[in-house]
């Protein structure tokens, strides 16, 4: 153990000292200072202190975590249950490495009620702390169109952005739009329907979301009745039209249990590197919503630990909270589960894992949806492999390489007379021109490909490392052996190679150069290998050759009509637009320049005109 081992370990030691007996969260911090572990617990004393009780934890990915921790802050909250809220904030907001993540959870929509004196309700991907209530995340997007269809139909909610106050609606600052003409909103904005019975329109559409459609239906019943019975028969038919549209909704949710109990069953699936889980919610004995999440950072965890997690972080995001919870397995501290859920709710609920009867039918049925994705997935990964082109494949036996190179990042030099000196560099992934990741370089004047070269990777692999984002399956450079020991040498430095193959492509004789090799290979000339390699050489050469024109045109702009005094980068923008070229310029007739800029410029553009072809005249 070397003397900064030692300092972190002693620094780690006084902390864990003073660690107080309280709860809240803790968070792991590795040697660059990002969060690599976020957790919450009842004592943070008792439970930090376990990860440096010698060898307590067997599993790997715990072990490997203690390793790198080298600092820790803590959070003290009142209770247990206000450091799972904020353990589950933090995590969404840090993506720690060692924690579990529900994978592309915010690519799912979810419906919004925003929280205004008029609600909006519409379906979005971005969640905002902002007092607006979520309903989903929705993985069928079928299903949420239908459901923000079905909603539009029962409730004559507002669809417009209009910031509606009280003030604002006094005012008579706002019109009523299309919708209140066909009967499709109460008109909020000109104060024609009360907050308080619009704000009723919103509760009943939060029970539809809720999948406590039958209360609903009653209230609608009854309300119908009323109007009937006061001969208020056109307003009694929209209630009737109402009441049909919710049976037909109903209609079309599948039955599973005969009671009415609200659930919500969990499962889970998992093969050697995935893990997936499924959440069934039962509403009143019927299926209202399917969801299904793809765990990262899962694979090492045991089932109490994954389920323990998707709980919590599944009613962290959720409102409704249902009667009744059903698990595949007993989770990690079913009794904290069982306390923070039943305050939440604010009655009773209960936690089981059915052995037999009808709920372990359901977590069976959740269990089968479980199990289909994660073969959905697998299938997906052969096709995906199927799909790598021949040449790709083909280049991997040629290059004798350890994996499919499907990222290719190839780089090349340009410059005219050691000025405007840049680097472009273009990637193709399996085989094709990827030019979103395009990317060009301005380097510093100096007419030295090898120190360009060096600089360029260095810039572009210090970054990615720094972003930590992906590395290529293989790197090439246009160039021999000069330009290759330059790129190895770089790469060496930022700890990337021998990780990743490089190689470098010399014109002449198309000839290919690895590292510490002194003989060059020559691919066949009609090899899909080496066709692929020279598209990567041809693109990298014409995108660097058009970066270096574009440069230089600017230039030449700068320097032909923008030093004439008078004439600044607009006016000769405009001049150039019209006239073509500065060329173009010079021989355009007096009275047309005028028009395009005015008489007082342009005699002075014909004043400077003329004193160089003079000064031309005279060199000649």
């Amino acid at each position: 153990m070397d003397s900064e081992e030692i300092t972190v370990r002693n620094v780690l030691e006084e902390k864990l000292q003073r660690l107080p007996t309280s709860p809240g969260i803790y968070q792991f911090k590795n040697s660059d200072n990002k969060i690599i572990y976020v957790g919450k617990a009842k004592s943070l004393r008792n439970r930090v202190r376990q990860y440096f009780q010698g060898n307590r934890y067997a599993d790997a990915k715990t072990k490997a975590l203690v390793t790198h921790i080298v600092d820790i802050d803590i959070i003290v909250t009142d209770t247990e249950a206000e450091a799972l809220i904020l353990e589950n904030v933090l995590i969404k907001e840090h993506k720690p490495k060692y924690n579990i993540l529900l994978k592309d959870d915010k690519s799912f929509p979810y419906i919004r009620i925003t929280n205004e004196l008029y609600p909006k309700i519409f379906p979005t991907r971005k969640i905002l702390r902002d007092g607006s209530k979520y309903f989903g995340p929705y993985t069928d997007l079928r299903y949420l169109k239908y459901l923000m269809k079905t909603l539009r139909t029962l409730f004559p909610f507002r669809s417009c952005d209009l910031p509606l106050t009280e003030a604002s609606i006094q005012r008579g600052k706002y019109k009523v739009c299309l919708d209140y003409h066909i009967k499709k909103c109460d008109g909020p904005c000109e104060g024609l329907i009360e907050s308080s019975e619009y704000n009723q329109y919103i509760k009943q559409a939060m029970q539809v979301l809720n999948g406590k459609t039958k209360e609903l239906e009653a209230h609608i019943s009854e309300q119908m009745y009323e109007k009937a019975e006061k001969f208020e028969f056109e307003e009694a038919a929209r209630l009737r039209n109402r009441l049909q549209q919710l049976k037909d909704y109903q209609s079309k949710q599948k039955v599973v249990t005969t009671d009415a109990i609200d659930r919500d069953v969990f499962a889970i699936s998992r093969d050697d590197t995935n893990v997936c889980t499924v959440i069934l919610s039962i509403r009143d004995g019927k299926l209202v919503s399917k969801q299904h999440f793809l765990l990262s950072n899962a694979s090492d965890r045991t089932n109490e630990e994954i389920i323990q997690s998707v709980v919590e972080i599944w009613y962290c995001e959720n409102d409704f909270i249902p009667s009744e919870i059903c698990l595949p397995n007993e989770p990690q501290d079913v009794e904290f589960l069982d306390r923070w859920l039943k305050s939440r709710k604010g009655s009773s609920l209960s936690i089981t894992v059915p052995m037999i009867g009808d709920k372990k039918k359901l977590v069976s049925l959740a269990t089968t949806n479980a199990d289909f994705v994660l073969r959905e997935l697998q299938i997906q990964k052969e096709k995906t492999q199927q799909v790598v082109p021949r040449a790709v494949l083909s280049l991997q036996r040629d290059l004798r390489l350890d994996k499919i190179p499907r990222w290719i990042e190839c780089f090349d030099n340009s410059h005219m007379q050691g000025t405007d000196l840049v680097s472009s560099l273009v990637v193709f992934v399996d085989g094709k021109p990827r030019k979103s990741e395009y990317r060009k370089f301005k380097l510093i004047d100096k007419n030295d490909d090898f120190t360009s070269m060096k600089e360029v990777l260095h810039r572009r692999y210090s970054r990615l490392l720094r972003e930590n984002k992906d590395l290529p399956d293989l790197i090439m450079v246009d160039g021999g052996k000069g330009q290759l020991s330059s790129a190895v040498e770089v790469l060496t430095e930022l700890g990337v190679f021998p990780k990743i193959t490089v190689i470098g492509i010399a014109k002449r004789l198309e000839e290919l150069f690895f590292p510490f090799q002194s003989d060059s290979v020559l691919l066949p000339k009609t090899s899909s290998s080496l066709k692929l390699l020279q598209h990567l050489r041809d693109e990298a050469h014409r995108f660097a050759i058009t970066y270096h024109r574009s440069l230089r045109d600017k230039r030449t702009l700068q320097t032909e009509l923008t030093s004439v005094p008078g004439i600044g980068e607009k006016t000769a923008t405009k001049l150039l637009t019209k006239f073509g070229s500065v060329q173009g310029v010079r021989e355009a007739e007096p009275a047309q320049i005028e028009v395009a800029i005015g008489k007082k410029t342009a005699k002075l553009l014909q004043e400077y005109f003329a004193s160089t072809n003079e000064n031309e005249e005279e060199i000649a």
